[in-house]
């Protein structure tokens, strides 16, 4: 694996679930409002609605590259949530490049939740996508208190993700998740989803509040299909997991 210069790992644990609201009343000038107590550490920004509806009426028609351009320079601690399918691997590609074109702007890292259950060939793909990418650091969140499946599986009994799915989820994806959040300050997120992956996906704005959590959720590749994802991947040479061939 890379340097770890470029890659951080965290299994501690962390405070009980997050439950912070924006706040829209405080430090509306600034940009900023003010923390609860079960936020105190995040620097919130408060976006009102007539702000945010127009943000996203701007961003609509913009190309992806130019909206990661624009949140680099509007939101503070600003970091990618990632569990490397294509889409968030476009967006990586871009950052880096963008990295590389204003090397003294605030950098855009890397959060992995890692689950401890992830095939060999995604483990591969972090690898190689360190090696690609020096220029962008990845912090790696892992259940709290273990660092393997054999240390997961004695305290909590093997095949948790059958026997008792919403433990599981809360145990190896939203406490490290939270904990990320709270650990590296994290204000906004760029994600990976896109309105192509229907559902519930199919009328979601470039950018979003998660009230629960108390950041802004920023889809910079929201109106691209799969088509366009996979022709940037091949185009550009991005590495992938190996499993989409198979």
């Amino acid at each position: 694996m890379a340097s770890e210069q470029n890659s951080q790992t965290s299994t501690r644990a962390s405070s009980p679930k997050l439950d912070g609201k924006f706040d829209d009343n405080a430090s509306v000038d600034s940009g900023f409002a003010s923390a609860n107590s079960s936020t105190a550490n995040l620097p919130l920004i408060s976006l009102t609605k007539p702000h945010l509806d127009h943000l996203n009426k701007q961003l609509e028609n913009m190309e992806a590259l130019d909206i990661l351009r624009f949140c680099k320079i509007l939101f503070p601690n600003l970091f990618q949530t990632t569990a490397f399918g294509l889409t968030g691997l476009v967006t990586l590609d871009m950052l880096s490049k963008l990295a590389k074109e204003s090397p003294d702007a605030a950098p855009v890292d890397l959060i992995f939740l890692d689950t401890l259950y992830h095939f060999k060939e995604t483990y591969a793909l972090v690898d190689r996508v360190q090696e690609r990418y020096p220029n962008i650091r990845l912090h790696v969140f892992k259940p709290a208190d273990v660092s393997n499946v054999d240390e997961f599986e004695a305290l909590y009994g093997e095949k948790l993700y059958e026997t008792s799915e919403e433990l599981y989820d809360w145990i190896a994806k939203v406490e490290p998740q939270n904990r990320a959040y709270q650990e590296l300050k994290v204000a906004a997120v760029f994600t990976g989803r896109r309105r192509s992956q229907g559902g519930a996906r199919g009328s979601i704005p470039v950018i979003e509040l998660d009230e629960e959590r108390g950041i802004v959720k920023i889809n910079p590749l929201v109106n691209w299909s799969f088509q366009q994802v996979k022709a940037y991947i091949d185009e550009h040479q991005v590495p992938y997991n190996e499993l989409l061939d198979k």
